[in-house]
């Protein structure tokens, strides 16, 4: 029996070549550092074309910052929906961390455009951290209404929970080593978790 393997259209593989190209250069040289065509020499193709698959190199940038997040979401969304035990935090946030990390230059573009183009922030807030946090507070509370968790303001915990993460998996220098072993972060995750489900006061 033959098998046939599929491959995306070139046109889709080109568009795939552009953004990987300008989530890379983005990173390095920032938006306005980055011409059309630097981004056209490094995915490969002459600089008219690039037009023929987004109108600006602002559409690039908004495509390349949106899709990273869309990602992430669908990454967090499947860990709540899978996850075992609802004190199974550790889990959860080592993965996310060792997946921010995978995505750092995407997430560098973010950090460093979003203060410049306020339709980006916007388009990242509506899109992406809205959902990210109603996702997070459901689960949340359905942990609350279990009686696992104590009552609070289930939001302002997913708000505290996506942040713990978040910026355990962007700042490679501000809470661990940028060569980390995944057996550190592993431990970090853990103490993180910790924290986060049991506080920082000696019980009584």
């Amino acid at each position: 029996m033959r098998v046939f393997h599929y491959s995306p259209p070139a046109e889709a593989q080109t568009r795939q070549r552009i953004l990987e190209a300008a989530q890379h250069l983005f990173a390095v040289h920032g938006f306005d550092g980055t011409t059309t065509r630097d981004l056209a020499q490094s995915a490969g193709i002459a600089e008219g074309t690039l037009f023929r698959y987004f109108p600006n190199k602002k559409a690039i940038l908004v495509e390349v910052a949106t899709n990273g997040w869309v990602e992430i979401l669908t990454d967090l969304l499947t860990e709540l929906s899978e996850m075992g035990s609802y004190k199974a935090v550790a889990q959860v946030m080592r993965r996310r961390m060792w997946n921010l990390r995978k995505n750092a230059d995407m997430m560098r573009v973010c950090f460093m455009e979003v203060q410049f183009h306020p339709d980006l922030r916007d388009r990242i807030q509506t899109e992406v951290i809205d959902k990210m946090t109603n996702v997070a507070e459901a689960f949340f509370q359905t942990a609350m209404d279990k009686g696992i968790y104590r009552q609070m303001d289930a939001k302002l915990v997913a708000k505290v929970f996506l942040g713990m993460f978040a910026i355990a998996g962007f700042s490679d220098n501000t809470l661990i080593n940028a060569n980390a072993s995944p057996e550190e972060m592993k431990e970090m995750a853990e103490g993180l978790a910790d924290i986060f489900l049991n506080g920082v006061l000696a019980k009584e």
